[in-house]
């Protein structure tokens, strides 16, 4: 078993879109900022991660889908310009990715292209024509980048926004980076849940691929999670504080 999630004590359960819209499921979105739009399920389902739409000239960008969808969530992105074509940070967060993608068909009937970075291959379940694999950065809309940090997995990735916060960037991070409580801070885990921390070289690669990337906000993956400015600065000082700790520099001074 992977050593980054736990089975419940329970067993696994298993449900669909059917049995789900049968509890009285349902969706709802707000916008955050002109352009990026979340949307959640109430009850919530799963960890009750949120979903991001991208406004683009050419369709939305949906970035980690929650597990549920519905008519109305499918009508409120078509009212929208469509969708381009969907994305997600890491293999935890991938909802519904594959019945959005059937819900808006290509030119060829294959559905709306689902980004999925080569270094998670492995743990691609439903491959089909609408994949498209990725290395290290894709553009896949004007300003709307895909860039792998890895650290939690390999494909590990962020949604680089160019021209969000008012022109200053923004990044979209799921548990690449994990917005923490307060909006001041986030860390760097190899698991959340089974609290194993990110080893110091992963550390590096993650900062290294965001040199030179502008941004001054963080969403996370949770509704409320954001950094809403100072984001480089936070993240700075976030792996600084990290680091200290996991190579034991940090003094706590009531044990030392």
């Amino acid at each position: 078993m992977d050593d980054r999630q736990y089975v419940p004590a329970g067993g696994q359960e298993w449900t669909s879109l059917q049995q789900l819209a049968g509890e009285r499921r349902r969706t709802e979105w707000a916008e955050l900022e002109p352009g990026l739009f979340q949307l959640t399920i109430h009850p919530s389902i799963g960890i009750g991660h949120r979903g991001l739409l991208v406004r683009t000239p050419g369709g939305g960008i949906l970035w980690d889908p929650p597990g549920y969808l519905d008519a109305s969530a499918e009508a409120f992105v078509r009212e929208r310009g469509g969708l381009a074509g969907l994305a997600r940070s890491h293999p935890h967060l991938c909802g519904v990715l594959a019945e959005w993608s059937a819900r808006f068909p290509d030119a060829d009937g294959a559905g709306a292209p689902m980004w999925l970075p080569r270094r998670d291959a492995a743990w691609v379940l439903r491959p089909g024509d609408a994949v498209r694999w990725w290395d290290d950065r894709q553009e896949v809309a004007p300003g709307v980048t895909l860039i792998r940090c890895g650290g939690h997995f390999a494909g590990s990735a962020v949604l680089h926004l160019a021209d969000a916060a008012d022109g200053r960037g923004a990044l979209l991070v799921g548990d690449t980076m994990m917005v923490l409580a307060g909006n001041r801070r986030v860390s760097f885990m190899r698991s959340y849940p089974m609290l194993l921390p990110l080893p110091e070289r992963y550390l590096d690669a993650l900062l290294a691929a965001l040199e030179g990337v502008r941004y001054d906000r963080i969403y996370g993956a949770w509704a409320g999670l954001v950094v809403p400015e100072g984001a480089r600065e936070v993240v700075a000082r976030s792996a600084q504080l990290y680091r200290s700790w996991l190579t034991g520099a940090a003094r706590d001074p009531d044990q030392d």
